[in-house]
């Protein structure tokens, strides 16, 4: 037995000591962050886990690691596209090789990239959820070297959860197919759904990493306040270096940004309205320093880890304490003191009622919105199954004479009750062919020599080119050739009018993808005790937010803490309860 115990701590260092290697040679670092080294080495060890970590915890190391250090490539399951775009680019510098699919895709590009993942030599195929259940994925799956399932934002997969994605429940099925342990990864979640995460991803044991959700250095300020502008503005003057301020409506962002600018703040407002461009513009300008406070809606920190945000300022109630908790972690990463200020009054209480009331529009309405969808795409009965569709929620409002932001919640609840699913704000990427035979592409008299420039470097970084229109990623290209990217694409069109190329520019859209034949009215399922579910859920979730902003006793610390299960803790000493105390 003795002998045994040794064998093991020695495999047990090993494998950390492999871990610590891999950890080094592509992130530089020689230490991993608290409960990394426990996650990793529970899945080394070929076990499910299900970790839970803070917001800016290091989460994407702790699956990373294990799958570089094993044979065979890492399936990851995230619904954030931006996140998944973003892990692919970062891995690729640091000469990982990675794939993402993703809605918005052609059937091509994705039977290419899947094939790329069963032959080459990649370690991280990111997939989001809706391509799961598909027939071309589950074609490929049995060819698919997987050694580990991934499941990032896992509690999507919970109906508990405040992100309940009906996609994620095809994971289970996943796991019939694929002989492979699961790393389930989350930054917020209760114990009820931790529970619920871990059967509906069928955990061979029951293994729960989380880590203390402590945040020392971060104080919790809630202010009851009239004159939020006002307030705003002093928090801006008052504390030095980045910060972001969250609102709820995008004009709202604009005036705000409008009202500090005008008082000499260094800022600049971001929703999902802004094109691709301006958000990845401002993006980037936020993350150098440029731009000192960022005015935003909650599309925008998803994925963007800047360490030095000193404060996260909302100006109104969050719909529940998972996402204020979310949100508001991403100031003072860096481990040096920032802030966390919530402003509210009676106004926003009523809001967050209105808001539920606009979230769950009556089940007729939503079958609806189901019959108008098809009539919209002149979509008969009985067929549309499988079909992709490029969907323009503020065309489709105006062309039935609706509301927008009922519509947009009436197709979330058809996404839950499984008969779509509805991706906002996709990036359908640029595609180009070569319509010309390769051997008399350089007898073909082109008006300008860059023209032949692109040509060369499109047929080197994409072989396939001459055979159909292949996606062309616009930065690299653009560098190869010397442009910017709208030069580029200004030499592409132009290039096209010669007939030589076939150019289909890239989009960013919504987009809907029907999970069955259209039925008949009447015969729409919407799942009557689901939505009672839901509802109640996402009340208990706002009076729980409520009942943190109205709270005058309990350090505002202990009380997130004890939301998310962690009975055990001290006051912080730095919340504003805390600070009127003493």
């Amino acid at each position: 037995m003795r002998h045994k115990n040794c064998i093991f701590v020695i495999a047990k260092w090993l494998t950390l000591m492999e871990a610590l290697d891999v950890l080094k040679r592509y992130w530089g670092y020689d230490a991993f962050r608290p409960m990394q080294e426990e996650i990793i080495s529970a899945a080394a060890d070929g076990r499910d886990v299900l970790a839970i970590l803070p917001t800016g915890g290091g989460k994407s190391v702790c699956f990373q690691i294990p799958a570089l250090m094993k044979e065979g490539i890492a399936l990851v399951i995230t619904p954030l596209i931006a996140l998944m775009k973003d892990q692919v680019q970062n891995l690729e510098a640091r000469g990982i090789r990675a794939l993402a699919i993703h809605a918005g895709m052609e059937r091509r590009e994705v039977e290419r990239l899947l094939n790329n993942a069963a032959y080459g030599d990649f370690k991280f195929l990111y997939v989001s959820p809706e391509r799961l259940g598909t027939a071309l994925f589950q074609s490929w799956l049995p060819m698919l070297p997987v050694n580990y399932i991934v499941v990032d934002e896992a509690h999507c997969i919970s109906q508990w959860g405040y992100d309940f994605r009906p996609d994620y429940l095809t994971i289970s099925e996943l796991r019939k197919v694929v002989d492979a342990p699961v790393i389930a990864l989350t930054a917020t979640a209760t114990p009820r759904v931790a529970e619920d995460i871990m059967e509906k991803l069928c955990f061979r044991e029951r293994l729960l990493l989380r880590s203390g959700f402590e945040r020392p250095n971060l104080s919790y300020i809630v202010r009851r306040c009239e004159d939020k502008s006002g307030k705003l503005l002093d928090i801006c003057n008052g504390v030095e270096g980045s910060g972001i301020v969250y609102m709820r409506h995008r004009r709202r962002c604009e005036e705000m940004s409008a009202l500090l600018a005008a008082n000499g703040v260094n800022v600049s407002y971001y929703h999902a309205g802004l094109s691709g461009e301006t958000r990845a513009a401002r993006q980037e300008a936020w993350k150098r320093g440029e731009i000192r406070v960022m005015v935003c809606t909650n599309a925008f920190g998803m994925g963007i880890d800047k360490p030095d945000v000193r404060f996260v300022v909302h100006t109104g109630l969050p719909e529940s304490p998972e996402s204020y908790f979310q949100e508001a972690g991403r100031a003072g990463r860096d481990g040096l003191r920032s802030y966390a200020v919530l402003l509210w009054n009676g106004t926003d209480v009523r809001r967050l009622e209105q808001l539920r009331a606009v979230s769950f529009p009556s089940l007729e309405y939503i079958e609806d919105i189901y019959q108008k969808l098809h009539i919209f795409f002149e979509i008969p009965y009985e067929t549309g199954a499988g079909r992709q569709l490029k969907f323009d929620l503020d065309a489709f409002a105006k062309h039935f004479k609706l509301e927008r932001a009922p519509v947009h919640y009436a197709l979330k609840y058809l996404e839950q009750s499984g008969h779509l699913t509805f991706s906002e704000d996709v990036e359908i990427a640029t595609e180009v062919g070569i319509l010309v035979d390769r051997n008399v592409l350089y007898d073909i008299d082109l008006p300008d020599p860059a023209m032949v420039g692109l040509l060369e470097v499109l047929m080197r970084r994409y072989p396939g080119i001459f055979s159909w229109p292949v996606p062309v990623r616009e930065e690299p290209v653009a560098a190869a050739c010397g442009l910017t990217v709208p030069q580029l694409r200004q030499l592409l069109y132009r290039t096209s009018l010669e007939h030589v190329i076939r150019y289909i520019p890239g989009d960013r859209c919504s987009v809907v993808f029907l999970h069955h034949n259209r039925l008949m009215p009447g015969n729409v399922d919407l799942q009557k005790k689901k939505y009672a579910f839901l509802l109640d859920n996402a009340k208990a979730r706002s009076d729980a937010m409520v009942e943190y902003a109205s709270e005058t006793d309990e350090c505002r610390s202990r009380w997130l803490l004890r939301y998310f299960g962690q009975e055990e803790s001290e006051d912080c000493g730095c919340c504003d309860l805390c600070r009127a105390r003493r």
